[in-house]
C-alpha cells in the first residue's frame, strides 16, 4: 500500500513530459504518408496534404536523406529531384484515387432515378482528374532533371529510379492515363444526360 502511494504521489509531483519534434523536413512529410487497407475518401485528402506539404517544404540533411549514398553537391541535386518527382508521382495517384471514389464505370438503366446526383458525382470526380493532370507536367520536368548520372543509383529508393526510367522511355505517361479517364467519364456522363423519364 505504501508503495502505491509513493509511485502515485511521484506521478503527481514529477509528470512527464510527452517529447515530440516539429514536422518541418520534406522527408518527414513523405514518411507520414500511408496507404490503408480500405480507403475512404479523408484518408486520400490526408496523404494528399501531407505529400503536398513534402512539395513546398526544405530538405532535411544529406546524412538523412532517404537514399544512399550522397557524395557531392551533383548525387544531392539528384536525390532532390528524384525526390520531387516521386512525390509528385504519388500525389498523382491519390487524386485519381479519390477520383475514382465518385467516378461511374457504366450508367446502369436502374440509376436513373438518380440521375442527378449522378452526375454531380462525375463532376466531383472530372474535378480530382484535372488536379490530377496539374502535377504531371511537374513531375515530368523532375523526371529530366534527375537523368543526370544515370549510372548512379540511391540505396533504398530503387523504385523511384525506375519511376524515373519509365517516364523518361515513356512508358508511364499519366498525361495519357488521365486523359483515357476523362475520356470515360465524359461517355459516362453523355449515357447519363441522355436518360429520361422512360429509362426506368
Amino acid at each position: 500500500m505504501r508503495t502505491l502511494v509513493i509511485l502515485l504521489l511521484s506521478i503527481l509531483v514529477f509528470p512527464q513530459v510527452a517529447s515530440a519534434y516539429p514536422v518541418q523536413y520534406a522527408e518527414q512529410f513523405y514518411k507520414l504518408f500511408h496507404t490503408q487497407l480500405y480507403r475512404y475518401p479523408e484518408n486520400y485528402e490526408e496523404n494528399i496534404w501531407y505529400l503536398e506539404r513534402a512539395l513546398t517544404s526544405d530538405f532535411c540533411n544529406p546524412l538523412y536523406a532517404l537514399g544512399r549514398p550522397i557524395n557531392d553537391s551533383t548525387d544531392w541535386a539528384k536525390y532532390r529531384a528524384l525526390f520531387k518527382m516521386h512525390v509528385n508521382l504519388k500525389i498523382i495517384e491519390q487524386y485519381r484515387g479519390l477520383a475514382a471514389k465518385f467516378n461511374r464505370e457504366k450508367a446502369y438503366f436502374f440509376n436513373a432515378p438518380w440521375k442527378e446526383e449522378n452526375l454531380e458525382s462525375l463532376k466531383i470526380a472530372e474535378h480530382f482528374f484535372r488536379a490530377a493532370l496539374y502535377y504531371w507536367p511537374e513531375a515530368r520536368r523532375w523526371a529530366r532533371n534527375a537523368s543526370t548520372k544515370p549510372w548512379d543509383h540511391y540505396e533504398g529508393i530503387e523504385a523511384w529510379e525506375d519511376e524515373r526510367y519509365r517516364i523518361m522511355q515513356g512508358e508511364l505517361d499519366y498525361g495519357e492515363i488521365i486523359r483515357m479517364d476523362l475520356e470515360h467519364l465524359g461517355r459516362v456522363r453523355a449515357e447519363f444526360e441522355a436518360m429520361d423519364e422512360n429509362t426506368y
